[in-house]
């Protein structure tokens, strides 16, 4: 152990090196969920998880890679970028890692027409794109869009139109929000699958691809990357699934049941992002 005092409930963890619960892979890139993990979202614009914006800056001074890593649809990636900056990160666009420049591709490459039901933030990044006779539907985080109209004009055009796409940004359940936590594009994705009988393609966390398409721009093997995140399975359980080490912490979304989740085992639960990194980095906990 490193001699500091740990809280019981970290069961242990906290005392390891990091290099012991990295199973001995010479780490070389870090991704990193935003929400819940950087900082926490409210309607007032949020705030930094304490530590957050030191951890970040230490991870790049030790010169890992790094992507931020979000099933954001809320609002474009200029825009998160212009937020997180105002809470103390040093970050660019080209290192967040969003669905939607990846779902604007695949619109793109597959010839497909949108029915968008995203948050009126996030229209700009769809720009452009052909919207008439929709032969798509693309569900993102809308909060008040996801409507019952809304809902209703998807599900019949995917009825309608055969060969149509049911594409989802994420399939998260919910999230963190202030106190509460709020509903996610997940439950709404599955409402629509039910009732068509399609099975959505999802652009966004857990996908494989996502993750795969992230450690691409990064130009490293999963064997050589971590996952930090608050949502056991979109974030530890995605970046598992591709190859790399998905560690939980028990900030934003985190629920203590989530340690002992049916499906998916971190490789490794800790209280914040700053501990984590402090332990990656060989510091004293």
């Amino acid at each position: 152990g490193c001699g500091c005092e740990i809280k019981p409930r970290l069961l242990g963890l906290a005392c390891m090196r990091m290099s012991s619960i990295t199973k001995g892979r010479r780490i070389s890139a870090v991704l990193l969920d935003i929400t819940g993990v950087l900082y926490e979202s409210s309607a007032g614009g949020g705030r930094e998880i304490p530590g957050s914006v030191g951890a970040v800056e230490s991870l790049r001074k030790a010169g890992y890679k790094l992507k931020f890593c979000t099933n954001e649809s809320q609002i474009t990636r200029k825009a998160l970028v212009s937020k997180l900056r105002k809470h103390g990160f040093s970050l660019t666009e080209e290192e967040v890692h969003s669905p939607a420049p990846a779902c604007r591709r695949y619109l793109l490459d597959n010839g497909l027409r949108p029915y968008l039901i995203v948050h009126p933030s996030a229209l700009a990044d769809y720009e452009g794109l052909d919207t008439t006779s929709p032969n798509a539907v693309v569900l993102g985080d809308a909060t008040d869009e996801l409507s019952y109209p809304n809902l209703n004009k998807a599900f019949r055009i995917l009825m309608n139109q055969p060969g149509s796409k049911l594409i989802s940004l994420g399939k998260s359940r919910y999230y963190q929000e202030g106190d509460s936590l709020t509903l996610d594009v997940g439950p709404f994705m599955k409402a629509l699958e039910y009732a068509t009988n399609l099975e959505a393609e999802v652009i966004g966390k857990p996908s494989k691809t996502f993750f795969s398409s992230a450690l691409q721009d990064l130009e490293v093997e999963p064997e050589n990357a971590m996952m930090i995140g608050d949502d056991v399975v979109s974030d530890v359980g995605g970046a598992q699934s591709c190859g790399m080490l998905g560690f939980l912490v028990r900030t934003g979304k985190y629920r203590v049941e989530d340690e002992n989740h049916a499906t998916v085992k971190p490789d490794g639960i800790f209280d914040n992002l700053s501990q984590a990194i402090q332990l990656l980095l060989g510091s004293k906990c």
